[in-house]
């Protein structure tokens, strides 16, 4: 009766949302402040004072015209603002009519790959990945595989080498990583590029790099993060205010090409095109003009540390194995039994909500999110105590 692909996906969709759901149930049973959610990352910090600011002065403003509809690719003025930062982030320069506003990372994701590919083209991911990914690619009619990634969560070039066929035709990374919080540095985006110039010439093909990088500005120990620029031929940039402006449900980022790709202005009139087409119809109007003013403005990143050492530090005392996240507001943590689904069960006994890594491509782990409350993490430290007791006495 109804779709019959996405019908059989429901069931394999989001472990994310369901143990979002999970502990709203739970909550409404023992209160909010016992139980402990790990699940999402749904940023508690609230977006820096200048965009607030910036919010109540749209309000309060009489210029007319401010609701209308404007290009599908955003307003002139936003895709400008958006060039000069990436200019003075990264060094590089990207016009910024190679620039399109999009409604969030995942709305530039969808329209990226729909641009790019045809049906049955092969799109690679690193494991582990965000699982939306694969259901983007579907709905592009393309065919997900997956690579390998080392201990250290960064990418196994072999396993790479061995992914790439005639019919691959991207290849999505996203650094800092979610969920394991790795940052891919120069020399290992470096590496793929070659693996991938490598393939396209054997092949006769052209293979594009999407980079999702919300978390780009959510880096730690004077870690930096690459500009994929600089490393690859054929690179597009998708990101997102959601994370680095604590602006999830506002729905604003957008898609930067390469002026370099061979007939760029084409692709980015492709993604124009996507964007009015595939219903999203252009970004939100009141939150361009909010990035107009603000989109160099950041949330406290010294606060997410404090988060991320409070909680690390006593899981790793409590003899979990964890690799010390570089960016973005995730804990990998290596399951203390094979099947990671039976931690997250004993874990949801202490209230303690956990996302299993099968739901990321990679069994034997689970993710947990710390952009929560600092009050919310400290109350959770005896449960987990609790909890590790029942693993390593």
């Amino acid at each position: 009766m109804f779709n019959e692909k996405i019908t059989q996906n429901l069931s394999k969709s989001s472990f994310i949302r369901a143990m979002f759901e999970e502990g709203n149930r739970l909550k409404a049973i023992y209160g909010e402040e016992n139980v402990f959610d790990f699940s999402i990352g749904n940023p508690e910090m609230e977006p820096p004072v200048e965009v607030k600011e910036c919010l109540k002065k749209i309000a309060c403003s009489e210029e007319e015209g401010m609701h209308k509809y404007m290009s599908n690719a955003g307003y002139d003025a936003t895709r400008r603002t958006v060039s000069c930062s990436i200019k003075k982030d990264y060094g590089y320069d990207v016009p910024y009519n190679h620039i399109i506003m999009s409604a969030g990372a995942a709305a530039g994701l969808f329209v990226t790959l729909k641009s790019v590919l045809n049906p049955d083209d092969e799109v690679i991911v690193f494991k582990p990945y965000f699982a939306e990914y694969g259901f983007y690619v579907m709905h592009a009619q393309g065919i997900l595989k997956e690579a390998d990634c080392d201990e250290d969560f960064l990418p196994d070039v072999d396993s790479f080498k061995n992914v790439i066929t005639a019919k691959t035709k991207a290849v999505i990374i996203n650094t800092p990583n979610n969920p394991s919080g790795a940052v891919y540095q120069k020399e290992v985006l470096l590496k793929i590029s070659a693996a991938i110039r490598d393939a396209e010439k054997k092949f006769n093909t052209n293979i594009f790099v999407i980079s999702d990088e919300p978390y780009a500005k959510i880096v730690y120990d004077d870690i930096t993060v690459p500009c994929v620029f600089e490393c690859f031929d054929k690179a597009i940039i998708v990101n997102s205010y959601s994370k680095s402006l604590a602006l999830p449900g506002e729905r604003i980022g957008y898609i930067a090409i390469d002026p370099k790709i061979p007939n760029s202005e084409l692709l980015a009139n492709i993604c124009i095109f996507n964007t009015r087409t595939l219903g999203y119809v252009n970004a939100p109007a009141i939150m361009q003009r909010v990035i107009q003013s603000s989109c160099d403005a950041k949330v406290d990143i010294d606060d997410y540390k404090l988060r991320r050492d409070m909680l690390y530090d006593h899981m790793v005392k409590c003899g979990f194995s964890i690799k010390k996240p570089q960016g973005a507001f995730y804990l990998f943590v290596k399951s203390p039994v094979e099947d990671e689904m039976e931690f997250v069960e004993k874990a949801k006994k202490y209230n303690i909500l956990i996302v299993p890594g099968r739901g990321f491509g990679m069994r034997g782990y689970v993710r947990m999110c710390f952009c929560i409350s600092k009050k919310t993490i400290q109350a959770s430290l005896p449960k987990i105590t609790e909890l590790a007791r029942e693993y390593f006495g």
